[in-house]
C-alpha cells in the first residue's frame, strides 16, 4: 500500500516538473542551473550536504554526478521543494511544527517520527547530542540545554533543541523551522525534512 502511494506521488512531482521551468525553479531553491550540449536542462540541488541531479524534462534524480537513483522518497522531496519554491527570503523566525499550516494535523506522527527517537536518545545525554550535532555540521544555538540549526536546503533550516530531564521529567526535544518554510515545502513534506534529520542525528551518535 506505501509503495504504491510512493510510486503514484513520484509519477505525479515527475508530471509536475516537466510542466515547470527549471531555471526559475533553481533560481527560488538556490540551486545551480546548467543547459547541457543536447539542449535539455538539469538543476543541481544539496539536500543535507549531499548533491542531487534533477534533469529536466525528465525527472529521475541522480546522487550527484553518479549513475545511482536516488531513494523514491527523497526525489519526492526534492521535486515536491523545486515544485513549491517562490523564492521568500529566510526571515531567522523559528516555527514549532503545530504552527505551520495544517501543522496540528501531523503533529502526533511528526512527534512518533521525529521529536520521540530524538527524546529518548539525548534527554539524558547532552553531550552525545552535541557531538551527533557537530558531526553533522550543527551551528550553536542559545535555545533549551542545547540546539543547533542544520541546512536542508539551501534556503531551508531547520533548528533541533534539546531539554535535559530532571528527577522524575524525562528530556525533551524538538524541531524547529524557519518561518518561511511553508513558501518551500507543504508541511507534510516538511515532516519528512524533519524525520530525515532526526535520524542523521541518531546515527551519527552511532558512530562513537
Amino acid at each position: 500500500m506505501a509503495d504504491n502511494y510512493y510510486r503514484i506521488s513520484l509519477q505525479k512531482a515527475r508530471q509536475d516538473w516537466l510542466a515547470t521551468d527549471p531555471r526559475r525553479a533553481a533560481a527560488c531553491t538556490g540551486a545551480s542551473f546548467s543547459v547541457l550540449p543536447d539542449g535539455s536542462a538539469q538543476v543541481s540541488l544539496p539536500f543535507y550536504g549531499r548533491n542531487y541531479v534533477i534533469p529536466h524534462p525528465q525527472g529521475t534524480i541522480m546522487e550527484g554526478n553518479s549513475d545511482r537513483e536516488a531513494h523514491p522518497t527523497t526525489q519526492i522531496l526534492l521535486l515536491h521543494h523545486l515544485l513549491a519554491a517562490d523564492g521568500t527570503l529566510p526571515t531567522g523566525e523559528w516555527l514549532s511544527f503545530h504552527e505551520l499550516p495544517d501543522g496540528r494535523v501531523y503533529q502526533a506522527a511528526f512527534g512518533q517520527r521525529a521529536l520521540n527517537p530524538l527524546a529518548a536518545a539525548f534527554g539524558a545525554d547532552r553531550d552525545a547530542f552535541v557531538r551527533a550535532a557537530g558531526r553533522l555540521g550543527g551551528e550553536p544555538m542559545r535555545l533549551g540545554d542545547a540546539s543547533f540549526w542544520f541546512r536542508a536546503f539551501p534556503r531551508l533550516a531547520l533548528a533541533v533543541t534539546l531539554w535535559l530531564g530532571e528527577e522524575d521529567l524525562p528530556g525533551g526535544a524538538n524541531i524547529l523551522f524557519d518561518s518561511s518554510a511553508g513558501h518551500y515545502l507543504p508541511t507534510e513534506d516538511l515532516s519528512g525534512v524533519a524525520g530525515i534529520l532526526s535520524g542523521r542525528l541518531l546515527r551519527a551518535a552511532g558512530e562513537e
